[in-house]
């Protein structure tokens, strides 16, 4: 009996002595990622961002640094962010939207439904149709002058390539396609955006034009120093870089986008069928990325981790990116308020889906 006691007290102690030893907690999935993000911010240089990952209906975000470096102004899911040219993917969901209504057809060309002034001494523009606006294949450039310049929205207008003959990426173009929506149905672009796009979708936080709501809470952009620039209230809107949004807003859009709701079948396609294979207009010409090729209003990745489709945003001061797989219904979005945003991307997209090279920004490399 005495020797049953002490075993028994023996056992009791180590139980009691494990129950107090302190015990080390496992990080979650989430924690060791963000915690990987923070160092990615602080080794950029980038103050703040909003990051949402979706996979097969599961999202998560991420809502790191500042609104404004040097203050306590922390980010969070509703700060609005500058999302540049991802607000062309938008532009071209509706574009997609009005076709199906029978308000304009793809292959049309675009000045016999609306004689855009800027264009009217170059009689090649007139090959020029919404198909072409949508692949960049419209031979005009990004920009004929900056578009924050009092001169620029009624700046002269030329073609540098002949229409349809190679890939050339231009926000010209897709104003052009834009004011072509805005005669055709009597509407300003950010009344057809609410009507097609944000109220179905239930972006609540996205406008192509400032909201007095968003001053509470709207990041200041940064540039490579990390010194904050400015706060931009665009009064007009424009579909290829004044589109303010959030992370968790166009992820919402992401996942319309690879469910094709909104659109006939036929037409959700276009998103993700080859419409050119990305031919920079270059003399002389150079070898293409036979992984990277483009649709109606967005990029496609032919990668390791599957068929993709991708674009990236950059207003200077604010750069963004996203990458979404329709296979898969896996999508990741980033917005950040920092010229050094798009620099993370690959560790990014290697943090979320794993090691592989992505192509994307390494295509986008060879164009500068």
């Amino acid at each position: 009996m005495k020797a049953l006691l002490l075993v028994f007290l023996w056992c009791t102690a180590l139980v009691a002595a494990a129950q107090s030893s302190p015990h080390r907690a496992v990080p979650s999935p989430k924690t060791t990622k963000q915690t990987q993000l923070e160092a990615l911010l602080k080794q950029e240089n980038v103050p703040g961002i909003q990051l949402i990952y979706s996979q097969k209906g599961t999202a998560t975000a991420y809502n790191l640094g500042r609104r404004k470096q040097g203050t306590t102004e922390a980010v969070n899911d509703n700060t609005t962010f500058q999302a540049a040219s991802l607000g062309k993917v938008v532009l071209a969901y509706l574009t997609l939207r009005l076709c199906d209504q029978g308000v304009l057809t793809l292959d049309t060309p675009l000045l016999t439904y609306y004689a855009y002034p800027r264009l009217q001494q170059d009689p090649p523009a007139a090959k020029i149709t919404a198909r072409m606006v949508l692949a960049h294949t419209t031979g005009l450039p990004n920009w004929a002058e900056n578009p924050l310049s009092t001169a620029w929205s009624t700046s002269p207008l030329h073609l540098r390539y002949a229409p349809d003959s190679c890939w050339n990426y231009s926000g010209e173009g897709y104003v052009f396609l834009q004011k072509t929506l805005e005669h055709l149905t009597g509407k300003s672009f950010q009344a057809l955006a609410q009507r097609e796009v944000f109220t179905p979708l239930q972006m609540a936080h996205s406008s192509f034009v400032w909201r007095d709501a968003f001053t509470a809470n709207a990041c200041f952009g940064h540039d490579a120093t990390g010194k904050p620039t400015q706060q931009l209230h665009f009064i007009d809107p424009y579909g290829a870089f004044t589109l303010l949004s959030t992370a968790s807003d166009y992820s919402r859009f992401l996942q319309a986008l690879l469910a094709g709701r909104g659109l006939a079948p036929a037409t959700a396609k276009l998103l993700t069928t080859q419409a050119n294979p990305a031919n920079r207009c270059r003399v002389p010409t150079t070898p293409t990325d036979a992984a990277i090729a483009w649709a109606c209003g967005l990029g496609l990745a032919n990668i390791s981790h599957g068929p993709a489709i991708w674009q990236w945003g950059d207003n200077g001061d604010f750069q963004g990116f996203f990458m979404a797989f329709p296979g898969k219904q896996e999508s990741i979005v980033f917005l950040t308020n920092s010229a050094n945003g798009l620099k993370m991307t690959d560790k990014i997209l290697q943090l979320f889906l794993g090691p592989g090279q992505y192509q994307a920004m390494q295509w986008l490399a060879e164009d500068k």
